[in-house]
């Protein structure tokens, strides 16, 4: 996803986006967090990040994603997207690389 304010880690973000890219097969970005977690949790897309989100962007979308058998972290890694408002989710078969490859650009 885009971030639409606060630009603080739009460098490191921007970096991320160009890694990711290039070891991916195509991005899509539908528009709003929760149909791009929806899409996550079944299948249609491998993994969805994004920052600077609020809470309710991504609440619900957590859950579908947790119950679909997929898994969720912030961009450092932890378990705790709704306090950082930083939110990587997959589909539970690429998390261990994304999260590298997330972690290595957004490191406190």
């Amino acid at each position: 996803g885009f971030p639409y304010y606060d630009f603080k880690r739009q460098d490191a973000y921007m970096n991320l986006f160009t890694e990711v890219m290039q070891k991916c097969h195509g991005l899509r970005r539908i528009g709003a967090a929760s149909v791009d977690l929806a899409y996550t949790a079944c299948g249609r897309f491998e993994a969805y990040f994004e920052y600077n989100l609020k809470p309710w962007d991504i609440a619900a979308g957590l859950l579908i994603v947790e119950r679909a058998g997929g898994e969720y972290f912030d961009f450092e890694g932890g378990k705790n997207p709704l306090e950082t408002c930083d939110i990587v989710a997959t589909n539970g078969k690429i998390s261990e690389e994304l999260n590298l490859i997330i972690s290595s650009h957004f490191k406190k």
